[in-house]
């Protein structure tokens, strides 16, 4: 009974070590892989970004040159200078508002540089950078129809984009004006600009920035601006050594004046 006790109690104490062991050894593990998300994009020597590729100024594959251009992309080549030695060490990858998220998630970009704004509630799933631009929502609608300011839309139909905040920011402000908006969603900024030269939608809303790029000599953006908006710089939750360098990166062209002349070249400043 003696020997079964003792057999008992060197198996119990055998478990609890391999526990204790099997913690810690997990724990190396993960503190190993955070900190390799650097070293390996230095590693691969490229850096895969997700951008956008209908957002005149902003992210915007001309189909002349076959070249993404605009202020995010210059931003991308300016990170792939101090990570690899080049600013053509970079791969493109075309998102939108619905399939940024999901790329960054399986791995498939190592960050995401979209518009993507900044909140709360996104900040329990990625990690964002200081922001390296602020925007507003506003309204781009025909100049036919005369609408003068947000109230003036009450009871019209309002397109965004999916999977973007916009609607959520309209939301907020048609309460404090206490009107009410109809909705129809799609799938990317060119389609939106469609739907309101085509009367399907009284408006076209997201950031003022980003209408800029779909104005024409029919339509105009409202003065009426409301909800700030911040882009920052995306990557992954376990990623934070990224994280901290691109943060140095954009503090420093914030201070030096680099992130003043990438806004300029766009029309963004």
């Amino acid at each position: 009974m003696k020997k079964t006790k003792k057999l008992l109690g060197a198996l119990s104490l055998a478990l609890l070590l391999g526990l204790i062991v099997g913690c810690g050894g997990s724990e190396d593990k993960k503190t190993t892989a955070s900190g390799t998300d650097l070293q390996k994009i230095k590693d691969a020597g490229v850096i895969k970004v997700g951008v956008k590729e209908d957002v005149p100024n902003f992210g915007y594959m001309n189909p002349d040159t076959n070249k993404n251009e605009g202020m995010e992309p210059d931003i991308a080549r300016l990170i792939a200078k101090e990570l690899t030695g080049s600013e053509d060490n970079v791969e493109f990858v075309g998102v939108t508002a619905k399939t940024r998220g999901p790329l960054l998630d399986n791995g498939e970009l190592d960050m995401v540089i979209a518009t993507f704004t900044i909140t709360d509630e996104r900040k329990e799933t990625y990690n964002f950078t200081t922001p390296y631009y602020k925007d507003e929502v506003g309204f781009l609608v025909r100049k036919d129809d005369k609408f003068t300011d947000t109230a003036s839309l009450d009871g019209k139909t309002i397109g965004v984009v999916q999977s973007a905040t916009t609607k959520e920011a309209i939301e907020k402000q048609a309460k404090e004006l206490g009107v009410t908006f109809k909705y129809q969603e799609l799938g990317s900024y060119p389609e939106l600009k469609t739907a309101l030269t085509s009367k399907r939608i009284d408006a076209f809303s997201v950031d003022k920035s980003i209408l800029t790029g779909y104005v024409d000599d029919s339509t105009e953006i409202l003065k009426d601006g409301f909800s700030p908006q911040e882009y920052g710089i995306t990557t992954k939750k376990a990623n934070t050594e990224l994280n901290e360098q691109l943060n140095k990166s954009i503090e420093k062209w914030k201070q030096d004046g680099t992130l003043d002349k990438i806004y300029k070249t766009w029309n963004l400043d």
